[in-house]
């Protein structure tokens, strides 16, 4: 153990260290990497930390709010918990433990396709509404289902990821055996010996968690035995040729709202305007997709002066601080969504270190507030950035 682990966990990297000691090794290195040789990775977080704030002084702090109106619902800071597939891996029943501290946090949480938990079983945590995200599958009789059953559960949310035609090349699944990125488990090279070094997480996860499939797909994979039944189902479903047709199609069969996530281009950005979404995530897949592309925070300026006034838009990669959500809200967008902080913090503490970690973001942003001279998130402008 290093000291490290005895202190208090106070930033991103201290929650990564901690998971990093608790989960396999081929699980940390799903939800860490990148692709190809993470250079988008890495500049998604180092892009933000460019973006200069402008200090201001002698204002009053004494009421500071850092709350906002997101598609007819208010949060308490601008935060959706981004879907992340495999999350209820990191701990038993993962993303039930995520939607838990989301709400006591006040903030919305958005469930994956490929998630462990099914939205029913998320859906019972509260009557608090959650998101759900969804990949689009050959066979779309089994998309109505599964839009069908979100309404059921009360999602008035739907995210569409619109940047996972082809998986990207991840180094260090390949490494770990894994394929694609998802992974078959069975061909993994640490396997017994790894699950020994992390008792933990074998007795809480691989003991205790069950059932690890694809929760929400459950009821289409017949047979199913191991997860590598619903990884070669999902491998030979997902639909490539996905076009903006499709997005017309999901536009009138969707009622609630519809946010399109994993746009970086300007022109793509219109596009999505033009075909009804109410909403899009400025988004490159957290660095996981095509690498050598450039950053959100460098994105994001451009496409919310193309079509900010427009539509809603939100942003993902590389947001690990308070102060990144007052960068990202003064470049154009409503909200964030955060992957990489909340499942690490789960895998961490659990709901517990979510939690935590939710509190020192919420902090971070009233300081970012206070000492910019805005009182309240709803009204950061480009003006708390100090220009070159």
């Amino acid at each position: 153990m290093g000291k490290g682990l005895d202190l208090l966990p106070a930033t991103f990297e201290d929650f990564r260290r901690r998971a990093e000691r608790r989960l396999p090794r081929f699980l940390f290195d799903y939800i860490d990497g990148g692709s190809g040789a993470e250079v988008t990775l890495a500049r998604n977080t180092a892009d933000w930390e460019t973006v200069k704030l402008n200090q201001k002084v002698l204002r009053d702090a004494s009421k500071l709010d850092t709350s906002v109106d997101l598609f007819g619902r208010r949060l308490a800071m601008p935060v959706v918990l981004a879907p992340i597939g495999m999350g209820g891996m990191t701990r038993r029943r993962g993303e039930v433990q995520a939607k838990r501290a989301a709400d006591r946090a006040g903030i919305a949480f958005c469930l994956s396709t490929v998630g462990i938990c099914p939205m029913d079983e998320v859906g019972e945590v509260s009557d608090q509404p959650f998101w759900f995200q969804l990949y689009m599958l050959k066979d779309r009789g089994i998309v109505q289902e599964i839009l069908d059953r979100a309404l059921a559960n009360g999602v008035e949310t739907l995210a569409f990821t619109i940047d996972l035609a082809v998986l990207g090349t991840r180094y260090r699944d390949i490494r770990n055996g894994m394929m694609g990125g998802l992974g078959l488990w069975g061909r993994l090279r640490s396997g017994p010996i790894d699950y020994a070094l992390h008792a933990r997480w074998a007795w809480d996860v691989g003991i205790n968690g069950k059932p690890h499939g694809f929760g929400n797909l459950a009821r289409y994979v017949k047979q199913s035995s191991n997860p590598r039944d619903y990884l070669h189902w999902t491998g030979s479903q997902f639909d490539p040729s996905v076009t903006w047709a499709d997005i017309e199609w999901l536009r009138k069969v969707w009622p609630g709202k519809l946010v399109l996530k994993g746009v970086l281009d300007v022109e793509d950005a219109r596009q999505s305007v033009a075909i009804g979404a109410d909403g899009m995530v400025v988004s490159n897949h957290g660095g996981r997709q095509l690498d050598g592309v450039a950053s959100t925070a460098t994105m994001l300026p451009r496409i919310a002066d193309a079509v900010g006034s427009e539509t809603t838009l939100l942003v993902d990669g590389g947001i690990r601080t308070g102060q990144d959500l007052v960068r990202a809200l003064a470049l154009g967008a409503k909200a964030v969504m955060i992957g990489r902080p909340w499942v690490l913090s789960v895998a961490a503490g659990g709901e517990a270190g979510l939690t935590r970690y939710l509190a020192l973001m919420k902090q971070d942003m009233r300081t970012a507030l206070g000492l910019t001279g805005v009182s309240r998130a709803a009204g950061i402008t480009g003006d708390v950035l100090l220009r070159d």
